[in-house]
C-alpha cells in the first residue's frame, strides 16, 4: 500500500470521526475537485479556450466547495455569489498582470530537465499562467466567502432586528478576523511550496537581486498577491450579499 493511499485513508477516517457526515460531504468534495482539475488539465492540453474552460472549471469548484461544506442555502447561496463576483474580479485583475510580468513558461533552472526534450508543444504559456492563477486562488476565496456567509447570517438570526449600522460594523470586525488567518494560510502555503527552492537559490549565492527577479519567484509571489487581494475583496462583497438578503426596512436607525 502506498503511502500517498495511507494518508488518504487516515485523511477520510479522521473526517467522518470529526466531522461525521459533514465529513463524508467534504470528502466527496475534495474527489470532486480533484478530478474537476485533471478535466481542466485535459481540456488545456486538448487546446480548448483557455477562458472558457477555466471559467467553467471554476464555477465547478466553487459549488463543490461550497454547497457540500454547509446545508444552509442562505449561506451557501450568499457565500456562491459572492464568490463568482470576486472571481470575476480577480479575472480581470489576472489577466494583465500575467500579460506584463511576463514569467510563464520554464525558468533557466529547468533547463538541465528539458535538455533534448520537444519544447514545441503548442501551447500559450501566458494562457496556462493564466489558469493556475485563478485555480490557486479558488480555495481562499470560497473559504472566505464560507465564513463571513455564515457567520453573518448567525448575526441576523440571532439578532433580526440588527441596523444597517450595526451589521456593517459587525461585518467588519468578523472581516478583520477572518482577514488574518486567511493571508497567514496562503502565505505559508506558498512559502512552504517554495520553501526548497529557496534553499536551492541560497546555496547557489544568489544575490537578493537575483532572488526577487527569478522566474520561479516571482510567478509564485504574483499568485500569492492576487489570491490575497481575492480574500480582500471576498470580505465586503460577501457582507454586501447578505446585506441584500436581509429586511432592514424594518430594523431600527440605530441600535
Amino acid at each position: 500500500m502506498s503511502t500517498f493511499l495511507i494518508l488518504v485513508i487516515i485523511l477520510f477516517i479522521l473526517l467522518v470521526i470529526v466531522a461525521g457526515k459533514q465529513g463524508l460531504n467534504d470528502f466527496y468534495g475534495l474527489v470532486i475537485n480533484m478530478a474537476a482539475v485533471f478535466l481542466l488539465i485535459i481540456l488545456l492540453n486538448w487546446q480548448f479556450n483557455v477562458y472558457v474552460v477555466t471559467a467553467f472549471i471554476s464555477f465547478i469548484i466553487l459549488a463543490v466547495s461550497i454547497y457540500l461544506s454547509a446545508d444552509d442555502p442562505k449561506v451557501t447561496n450568499h457565500a456562491f455569489s459572492a464568490s463568482l463576483v470576486v472571481l470575476l474580479l480577480v479575472a480581470l485583475l489576472a489577466f494583465p498582470v500575467n500579460q506584463w510580468a511576463n514569467v510563464q513558461g520554464f525558468a533557466t533552472e529547468s533547463s538541465e530537465e528539458l535538455e533534448g526534450l520537444l519544447l514545441t508543444v503548442g501551447l500559450d504559456f501566458k494562457n496556462i499562467a493564466f489558469a493556475v492563477t485563478i485555480v490557486a486562488s479558488l480555495g481562499a476565496i470560497a473559504e472566505a466567502s464560507m465564513a463571513i456567509s455564515a457567520d453573518l447570517n448567525e448575526l441576523i438570526s440571532s439578532t433580526p432586528d440588527i441596523s444597517q449600522k450595526n451589521f456593517f460594523r459587525q461585518s467588519n470586525i468578523i472581516g478583520s478576523q477572518i482577514i488574518g488567518t486567511a493571508l497567514n494560510t496562503l502565505f505559508f502555503g506558498v512559502l512552504g511550496d517554495n520553501l526548497s527552492l529557496m534553499i536551492f537559490y541560497v546555496r547557489l549565492h544568489y544575490s537578493f537581486a537575483q532572488l526577487i527577479n527569478g522566474k520561479l519567484i516571482v510567478a509564485a509571489a504574483l499568485d500569492l498577491l492576487i489570491a490575497m487581494i481575492g480574500v480582500l475583496l471576498t470580505i465586503p462583497v460577501t457582507s454586501w450579499m447578505v446585506y441584500r438578503g436581509h429586511d432592514f426596512s424594518k430594523s431600527p436607525l440605530e441600535k
